[in-house]
């Protein structure tokens, strides 16, 4: 025999001989049989293969923990399309009997699929009983689809589509002079789409149809500036609360100024309208309660806050003013008392984000500083707290959605961001940052779907962040009035 012929084979030989060795000393059950010459003949042998094992390997339901996470993304149709066209084929081939798409998106403890009949296709025996036809649904004999009446409902099935809030905003205009201020409130929309800010001494108005800015009043001239600025239900008067402790009201339309209040003794850093009747905050922890067509005189004198007041909403009954303290109070006032009907002490720092529901008749919600940083909810009902949550920094502003149980918050140190929250989950929807200072003002558009949120770093940044579709899961409950009402 050639000596270079015997010194190749006895290499292969010792190769496999290795090979050998590795796969016993590694315990692996490999599917494939090993094979071991015996002289002339070819024995495979299947010791090492765990046919038991592997026969349950087979389980048409088992997904990858990379294909698990994918499936749970946020607006992966890929998901759903796998999650359908699996209970369909099983609709098919087991007779599942699956009417209805489950979300790919839910909890984890919930099943995709139903779990009867997972290894029915190994158990061998014959099922007798049949799937009911569904007599208002049923397909057409003469209907030339192999599908089958459950399938035919499946593919019918409504599909909800994903909800996308996108993080850039769709515009950013320059605002020089926006102060940075925790305090005050220098940025509302009005019903008539005209946005007013304050800037340093002056206050403009730009209208969102036609991109227009016009100075509505200058300050300078006695040697004032802009503190807060507040439209009235129609949209057609803005107040303008002054550092020397002035309101000025003013017609939009006209470009004059009305009349101009006294009464406070510091600035005015917090406003809100009840129809003809405003609310002022000030810095001299007083709010004063005033109807425009009555002379200047008459007012209501609101005392209850150790500290400037810089936060108020009415309720949208009209019944209930909300105001918040640099004291870390939150009070609560009815259209007729002088002392407050409610008080809430469990804020850690000032309120000034406060937000009324518009869904749930006395929800109020409402945000602490930094030393508190929480979103806290209270029935005003009862006067009792609901829940709370650590946002984790400062929170400057709140305002609910019009359309859906939403809300949206702004904040300040240390993230400077922008979260929309679903309540009452409290689950985060969407985080938005761009803002390089606090998010200190905040303004919901008439039409309720896109927000414009202010800060130091002297821009306004334009966000749309809710849809107009309400919401169509409502309440079954007997003892929901509102579901009666015609």
């Amino acid at each position: 025999m050639d000596q270079d012929y015997e010194r190749r084979l006895l290499r292969q030989i010792n190769h496999q001989n290795l090979s050998e060795r590795r796969q016993a000393k590694s315990g692996c059950a490999s599917s494939s049989p090993v094979s071991v010459k015996s002289g002339d003949r070819f024995i495979p042998t299947r010791a090492g293969s765990n046919w038991s094992v592997n026969f349950h390997c087979t389980n048409e339901n088992c997904i990858s923990p990379n294909q698990n996470h994918k499936a749970k993304e946020a607006g992966s149709d890929t998901g759903k399309d796998a999650v359908a066209y699996a209970a369909l084929l099983r609709n098919e081939l087991l007779g599942a009997g699956i009417e209805a798409v489950a979300d790919p998106h839910a909890d984890g403890r919930r099943h995709a699929l139903p779990t009867e009949g997972t290894h029915s296709l190994f158990r061998y025996t014959i099922h007798t009983k049949r799937v009911p036809c569904d007599s208002g649904n049923e397909v057409s004999p003469y209907s030339l689809s192999p599908l089958s009446n459950k399938s035919h409902k499946l593919l019918r099935s409504p599909r909800k589509p994903a909800r996308k809030i996108s993080k850039i905003p769709f515009k950013v205009l320059d605002a020089p002079e926006l102060q940075d201020d925790f305090y005050l409130n220098l940025v509302d929309w009005s019903a008539g789409n005209l946005l007013s800010v304050g800037l340093g001494a002056c206050v403009y108005l730009w209208s969102a149809c036609t991109s227009q800015v016009t100075r509505l009043c200058d300050l300078s001239v006695d040697g004032d500036s802009v503190t807060s600025v507040c439209w009235n239900d129609r949209g057609s008067l803005v107040a303008v609360g002054t550092h020397k402790g002035y309101v000025q009201i003013w017609d939009a339309a006209g470009g004059r100024k009305l009349t101009s209040l006294e009464g406070h003794s510091a600035r005015v850093g917090a406003l809100a309208w009840n129809g003809d009747q405003l609310s002022s905050g000030s810095r001299d922890r007083v709010i004063l309660q005033r109807d425009v067509r009555t002379p200047p005189p008459a007012e209501r004198r609101l005392q209850g806050h150790r500290q400037e007041v810089c936060g108020l909403k009415w309720s949208p009954d009209h019944q209930h003013l909300a105001s918040g303290g640099n004291d870390n109070k939150l009070l609560v006032w009815n259209s007729s008392s002088l002392l407050p009907v409610q008080q809430y002490s469990d804020h850690l720092a000032a309120v000034k984000a406060i937000a009324w529901s518009p869904h749930q008749h006395g929800l109020l919600a409402s945000g602490g500083g930094t030393a508190d940083r929480c979103l806290r909810f209270w029935n005003t009902l009862t006067g009792q707290a609901l829940q709370s949550t650590d946002t984790g920094s400062q929170v400057c502003n709140l305002a609910w959605s019009k359309h859906a149980n939403e809300l949206v918050s702004t904040h300040g140190y240390s993230q400077n961001q922008i979260l929309v929250w679903k309540y009452p989950s409290l689950t985060q929807v969407a985080k938005l940052t761009g803002h390089s200072y606090r998010v200190l003002y905040l303004a919901v558009s008439p039409d309720g779907e896109a927000i414009v949120t202010g800060a130091g770093d002297e821009t306004l940044r334009f966000w749309n962040v809710f849809s107009k579709t309400r919401c169509t899961k409502e309440s079954k409950s007997v003892l929901n009035l509102f579901t009666r009402i015609r």
